[in-house]
C-alpha cells in the first residue's frame, strides 16, 4: 500500500477539487427523470424516500454553494472509503487463497 499512497493521495486531492469547484456549476433545475414527470404531469405520485443522507445534494445546515461542495467532498471521501475496503477485503482474500 505504501507504493501507491502518493497515487492514492493525489487522486482524492483532484477528486475533491472537481467536487468543490463544480458544485458552483450545479444547476437548480429539476434533473431528467423529475423533468419527464414535470412534463408528463405524474410529478404529483412521486413519494419521498424514506430517508435522506444529503437531501438534494447539500449538508443541512449549511447554505449555498458551500454546501453543495461540502456534500461533495463527503461524497468522495465515501466512495474512496467503500473502494478502499472492498480492495483490502478482496486482496487479503486472495492473499489467503494461497
Amino acid at each position: 500500500m505504501r507504493r501507491y499512497q502518493s497515487a492514492l493521495f493525489a487522486g482524492l486531492i483532484i477528486a475533491s477539487v472537481v467536487a468543490i469547484s463544480s458544485a458552483w456549476l450545479a444547476s437548480g433545475d429539476p434533473d431528467g427523470l423529475e423533468r419527464v414527470a414535470e412534463d408528463e404531469e405524474f410529478i404529483q405520485h412521486a413519494e419521498d424516500p424514506g430517508y435522506e443522507i444529503l437531501p438534494d445534494y447539500t449538508v443541512p445546515g449549511v447554505d449555498g454553494a458551500i454546501s453543495t461542495a461540502l456534500a461533495g467532498v463527503i461524497g468522495v471521501g465515501v466512495v474512496a472509503a467503500i473502494g478502499l475496503g472492498a480492495g483490502y477485503v478482496l486482496r487479503s482474500r486472495r492473499l489467503g487463497d494461497t
